[in-house]
């Protein structure tokens, strides 16, 4: 007979607020060192947005899981888990699938022919100031998207640890996450961060592991009796079973096709999971970085399907539901009913890391998009020095860091995951057509590319704010009122066909050819990275 430990008291996690602020921070304090050390050599543009290209591809690949194993994955996922069993892995399935696509169709092609951001790719064959323009325009949109996840997540996890239930003590949480961030991008840059998102990787990989060895000796490594104490504590046979969250109705089914469509393209359009692949001197290694963060967030993936259903069997979905952070709460619980206060203290300062090092992932791609694209080769038709260019970043990095505070205060208590499901849908519709045309199709004009680029984008965030998730549901964002004129949460499905399409219809009609010359060399250089070195650094 398997021992269950007693069910989790959510009142005693007051008791242990000043263990977790003491583990939290030291990690914040050890890292600010290795931010300070890092910044030293922060001399150039290419220094404070490619690390100086110095990382090699593992170096790269545990930085890139750092980046992409976000509070979503951790927090989101473990509680959609335990609240919708099977529904709730799909997540995991959609976040992994998708790096086939980055591994296959972007990561070498891009690591050739750019130099720091998306919109380096996107205009080498094309007109430089309208596709820099909505290039920059879409990465700051979807990386606005990702820090509303981050912050709420930080606002959950918090909430939890202090037992702040009043929507004064999260919004001052959100504004401490928002103000360490800001100065982990002005002071280290992407080398800082680089190194933040390593340890960061680490520690969360070493964490879970920890957490899914324990739950499976709980029920003597046999997955099976794992799930059945999960369909035992839900009295719900159900949790084992596709539909659970998704399958009752033939829209929630479509909204399901719209949410996995989403997951599986978006990857290979984040702006700041793109932008690492700059921080790698060669195209190999950039390939190598890919094949390594793969391994490490397959693994991690693994990982949630034991926590979320051990979260449901030793804590319960109503348990979980009820506790401050919601649906959030389910991995740090779970550590305390196994741990008890020192293994919540690690695991959530490892969580309150994740959340930090993403955010500061974020802040320095939106900050690099808009300095880089939108001031020295709009602004300034490229006479900016680099010194004025890593200036213009930085202060980017201030007004991005106060935009973010404000929207994760607003969107505070949300699901994490389903929150950056958003964000890879925007990602799908605004920059993959796009990235796909300009790498694979040599007739793709820059009428194509605006308007892949502005139609995929306006579709995708109409859709989502005419949507249940915004109104017309008690878990929408504005409970009260209702303006759901699209019944799917998911935009995918309509938002990414709709901007392939747009982006074949504006290069058809474009009486005008781009430079053939140009397509010649793009073509030549990422397939081969002829002549890459010398552009990425000068």
């Amino acid at each position: 007979m398997i021992a269950i430990p007693a069910a989790v008291d959510v009142a005693a996690l007051k008791d242990t607020t000043l263990l977790n602020m003491g583990i939290f921070g030291l990690f914040v304090a050890v890292t600010m060192v290795i931010v300070f050390r890092a910044s030293r050599n922060n001399k150039t543009a290419a220094d404070y947005y490619a690390a100086g290209r110095s990382f090699t591809g593992s170096q790269n690949g545990t930085a890139i899981a750092g980046d992409y194993l976000s509070a979503a994955s951790f927090l989101g996922i473990t509680g959609a888990i335990a609240i919708n069993g099977y529904d709730g892995f799909m997540y995991s399935i959609g976040f992994l699938v998708a790096w086939l696509v980055a591994l296959l169709l972007v990561a070498e092609l891009l690591r050739n022919t750019g130099k720091f951001t998306m919109a380096d790719v996107l205009s080498f064959r094309l007109k430089q100031r309208p596709v820099r323009i909505a290039a920059a325009i879409s990465t700051l949109a979807v990386c606005f998207f990702y820090l509303l996840a981050q912050m709420a997540g930080a606002g959950s996890l918090i909430s939890l640890l202090l037992g702040i239930s009043d929507w004064g003590g999260q919004a001052l949480v959100i504004i401490v996450v928002g103000a360490l961030m800001i100065m982990y991008v002005l002071i280290g840059g992407m080398k800082g961060t680089t190194w933040v998102q390593i340890i960061k990787a680490m520690l969360l990989i070493a964490g879970a592991a920890v957490m899914t060895l324990w739950v499976l000796g709980i029920y003597g490594f046999n997955l099976s009796a794992l799930l059945g104490g999960a369909v035992e504590t839900a009295k719900n046979p159900a949790v084992l079973n596709p539909g659970l969250q998704y399958g009752k109705s033939e829209t929630s089914k479509l909204d399901f096709m719209s949410l996995g469509l989403a997951l599986v393209l978006g990857t290979a359009a984040l702006p700041h999971v793109l932008m690492r692949f700059y921080t790698v001197p060669t195209a190999k290694e950039a390939r190598k970085s890919v094949v390594w963060s793969i391994w490490l967030i397959g693994l991690f993936y693994l990982f949630t399907l034991v926590l979320g259903y051990g979260a449901a069997a030793l804590v319960g979905a109503d348990t979980i539901k009820s506790a401050p952070g919601g649906v959030n709460a389910a991995a740090p619980l779970l550590a305390f009913h196994l741990g008890g206060p020192l293994l919540l203290g690690f695991i959530s300062a490892v969580a309150f890391a994740t959340i930090l090092a993403v955010v500061a992932g974020l802040t320095i791609t939106a900050a690099a998009s808009f300095a880089h694209d939108i001031y020295a080769n709009v602004i300034a038709k490229g006479k900016a020095d680099a010194a004025t260019e890593v200036r213009v970043a930085r202060r980017t990095v201030v007004v991005i860091g106060i935009l973010a505070i404000l929207g994760g205060i607003f969107a505070n208590g949300q699901n994490v995951a389903f929150l950056v499901a958003l964000a890879f849908a925007v990602a799908a519709s605004a920059n993959l057509p796009t990235i796909i045309y300009s790498l694979f199709w040599r007739k793709f004009t820059t009428q194509g590319a605006v308007w892949s680029m502005y139609g995929g984008l306006a579709s995708a965030i109409l859709l989502i704010v005419f949507s249940p998730v915004v109104s017309g549901l008690k878990t929408s964002m504005i409970p009260g009122a209702n303006f759901a004129l699209f019944p799917l949460s998911n935009p995918g499905i309509v938002s990414i066909p709709l901007a392939f399409f747009l982006g074949w219809l504006g290069t058809t009609l474009d009486k005008r050819r781009e430079d053939p010359a140009k397509q010649a060399e793009m073509e030549v250089r990422s397939l081969t990275g002829i002549g890459a070195e010398k552009a990425v650094d000068h």
